[in-house]
């Protein structure tokens, strides 16, 4: 009987590099980066932008899904990493992206928006989600901060009106996922991120949700810490 431990030594690099996918020992590392390798058949590794789209597959298990993202506002990669790189607080709308956001690679505070609110959620009607995200604007948590949203749309609808009433995330990951207003939150954020030049990563049509949202996030901690080693820049060429 043989057991699996975590890596260590040179494979340690390797081991941070497919945290976010829940390799722990040494069999799960080799699953990761095999797939991760399937991923890159599939989807261009040319620019820093792929390195999303490649994540999108990945937590998808779609390789038509590259075709879906969206990019707005700016370049959110290069947003992003500079964001983790100054350990900027990562905000997820709820618990679900919150546990699957890696707690390797960086210093930044996670934290989520539900639970926030509940006052004004009674008294207007709006969903727990939005109201989480406008009493966390109001205390002026998503200026410059990673603005995640993953599962609800209503949160999406509330976050660019923050967006258009001035706030200003470092970068947005927002994949709502749903029949209901997933879709068109996710256009509303484009729109306000072009128009205010927020760095934005979204995707179109229905599908979206937590995981896909905690990989992308991932991914810009990825990249971050690969700048971090002098593997990445983000000097534009």
């Amino acid at each position: 009987m043989t057991t699996d431990t975590t890596p260590d030594g040179d494979d340690e690099q390797d081991f941070e590099s497919y945290a976010d996918l829940g390799a722990t020992t040494e069999k799960a590392l080799d699953i990761a980066e095999t797939s991760m390798d399937r991923v890159r058949e599939l989807v261009p590794d040319e620019t820093l932008a792929d390195r999303l789209r490649q994540k999108s597959v990945h937590a998808t298990g779609d390789p038509e899904f590259q075709h879906l993202l969206r990019f707005s506002g700016g370049e959110p990669v290069r947003a992003g990493a500079r964001a983790v790189l100054d350990e900027a607080p990562i905000v997820t709308d709820i618990t679900m992206v919150k546990a699957g956001v890696t707690g390797r690679g960086h210093d930044c505070e996670v934290r989520k928006a539900i639970g926030n609110g509940a006052e004004l959620a009674a008294e207007t009607g709006m969903t727990r989600t939005a109201a989480s995200v406008l009493e966390l604007d109001k205390q002026g948590v998503y200026d410059d901060a990673i603005a995640v949203v993953g599962n609800a749309p209503t949160a999406a609808l509330a976050l660019a009106d923050c967006i258009a009433d001035g706030t200003r995330p470092a970068v947005v990951v927002a994949t709502p996922v749903g029949f209901v207003k997933a879709a068109e939150s996710r256009t509303r954020l484009r729109e306000v991120a072009a128009e205010y030049g927020v760095p934005a990563v979204t995707n179109v049509g229905r599908r979206g949700g937590s995981g896909l949202a905690a990989g992308l996030t991932n991914e810009l901690v990825h990249v971050a810490s690969d700048v971090r080693d002098g593997d990445v820049s983000l000097t534009e060429s």
